[in-house]
């Protein structure tokens, strides 16, 4: 090996370590996605409380996901004027109070509303968590950052959604929303205190249908909805399932969370086949097997696990 060649190992620079702020934003997305996710088990504690359906109850998970699609598309546009930082900080404000009205709310009607609003503020948030997290990536651990940041998702699977169903189990079901509330309100202190940058871009903000316009976004509209609409179709109703077709504690409702958590992050071993094979070739795939899963489900739904 030549003087060159050492001399240049020797000064190459170290990888960049990913952000601090990144861990925050995670923590961010597992709030989200814990509220997102923890009706569906919880649903046979609330209807019983309130003496009535869980299709009445679920209809709070509806809209949740109204006011998610609804705000993220009319106004998360304004996140590039008004600053990632400052409108995440807002929206997750806005979450905590709306989860304080869930766990007080007298009455389905009034839950319902309260997880609109949150729904609101959840579609403000993630994008915003979104825009700060490709903000703050090093150069060349882009893909590493936003990664560290899902991981989000796993642990609102994982911990958050399978807590939160014990939590009902022994405590009650009011005690599961005032718990993310208090998560929410730490996360708003976090950002606060943080060192997260806050850039703003100058100029009109964007039409909310102009994405339409990028070529191929259509066929991947239609796939994320039929594909979101099989899961939530079939995961807001397995807790009442599980609990009253199989006889299982509302607390069991948490190994199903645990399980889809678990296999969730363990798809991130297989990024680099989607690197290797293209995306438009695994996603057929990928559906297939999915829908050989519910199929499953459907067969075998008589069954208790244990």
């Amino acid at each position: 090996m030549s003087n060159s060649d050492q001399s240049v190992i020797l000064t190459a620079a170290p990888r960049a370590p990913i952000p601090a702020a990144a861990y925050l934003l995670t923590g961010c997305i597992a709030v989200i996605g814990s509220n997102s996710l923890v009706l569906g088990p919880i649903s046979p504690a609330v209807a019983a409380s309130f003496g009535a359906s869980v299709p009445a109850v679920m209809t709070a998970a509806a809209a949740f996901g109204l006011g998610t699609s609804a705000s993220a598309l009319f106004l998360a546009r304004y996140i590039d004027r008004i600053g990632a930082r400052r409108m995440l900080q807002g929206a997750l404000l806005l979450l905590a109070l709306a989860l304080v009205a869930s766990a007080l709310a007298p009455a389905v009607t009034a839950l319902v509303a309260a997880q609109l609003v949150a729904g609101i503020a959840a579609g403000v948030a993630m994008p915003a968590i979104y825009a700060s997290s490709a903000a703050i990536a090093p150069p060349g651990r882009e893909s590493g950052t936003i990664g560290v940041v899902l991981t989000g998702w796993t642990l609102s699977m994982v911990a958050g959604v399978s807590l939160s169903a014990v939590l009902a189990d022994l405590i009650h079901w009011r005690a599961v929303f005032a718990a993310v509330a208090l998560l929410a309100g730490s996360a708003v202190a976090g950002l606060t205190m943080s060192s997260l940058r806050d850039t703003r871009k100058s100029g009109p903000a964007p039409s909310p249908l102009g994405a339409l316009a990028v070529p191929g976004i259509l066929p991947l509209l239609i796939a994320c909805g039929a594909f979101m609409t099989a899961f939530y179709g079939v995961y807001g109703y397995l807790g009442d399932h599980l609990h009253k077709g199989l006889g299982e504690p509302v607390s069991a409702n948490g190994l199903a969370a645990i399980a889809y958590g678990l296999g969730f992050g363990m798809a991130a071993l297989l990024d680099g086949v989607i690197d290797r094979i293209g995306a438009r070739r695994v996603m057929p795939f990928a559906y297939l097997l999915v829908a050989a899963v519910y199929a499953a489900m459907a067969m075998l739904s008589g069954a208790s696990a244990r």
